[in-house]
């Protein structure tokens, strides 16, 4: 099945190396980051693991909870932990999921035949706390994760969820944004933004981040 923006994840229990996780349960009221992985011992995906390990309070601080997948089985996880622990210089600190019957991988439409017909393609899925997909990317398999703008997503998701704006392009934490264009009663923008706003275009509003 296709995963499009606005799908309630799919559902799953699977084993990890933090023992049997049933996913939504899991997630609580947390945000998640589900990336997947063609298999263990992969140099591009044991430096995205250790990258992931080392932001453990950025993405705390967020309230999100970081949970990994392979094709590759749980004995095979727990080795590759080593590893990545050992060559980048930290400690795993979320779960990898085995999914050597590949049941989470096809929920996630995560492989693609044209690309390969049994490995996983490096898929990533940000989900919110409503069980929501928020952000999907896919990266080819010579390319390492950008986790910078992974969490710069979901800096602007949990803004603009919260207030009635929008965020321009390579929008970064405490810059300027924008008044969505829906938002058009002079006393609510107002009360809204005290901070008072520029108005470059009728339809192009801009102000200052409301929570900073």
């Amino acid at each position: 099945m296709s995963i499009r923006l606005g799908d309630i994840a799919p559902d799953f229990t699977q084993q990890s190396t933090a023992g049997e996780i049933k996913f939504h349960e899991w997630l609580g009221d947390s945000w998640g980051v589900l990336f997947s992985h063609p298999r263990d011992f992969t140099p591009v995906c044991t430096t995205e693991l250790g990258a992931t390990a080392k932001l453990a309070e950025e993405f705390r601080k967020r309230n999100v909870k970081a949970i990994a997948i392979s094709v590759d089985p749980l004995e095979s996880h727990n080795g590759w932990v080593g590893d990545i622990n050992e060559t980048q210089n930290t400690k795993v600190n979320f779960p990898i999921l085995a999914d050597p019957d590949r049941k989470v991988a096809n929920l996630y439409d995560m492989i693609h035949p044209n690309a390969n017909d049994t490995l996983t393609v490096r898929s990533l899925f940000v989900i919110d706390p409503k069980k929501k997909v928020r952000l999907t990317i896919t990266y080819p398999a010579s390319t390492g994760r950008n986790f910078d703008e992974v969490l710069r997503v979901i800096d602007s998701l949990q803004l603009t969820d919260q207030h009635s704006v929008a965020t321009p392009a390579n929008w970064k934490q405490g810059e300027d944004v924008i008044i969505v264009p829906s938002l058009q009663d002079p006393e609510l923008i107002k009360q809204k933004f005290p901070k008072g706003f520029k108005a470059v275009k009728p339809y192009l509003r801009i102000t200052p981040q409301p929570d900073r």
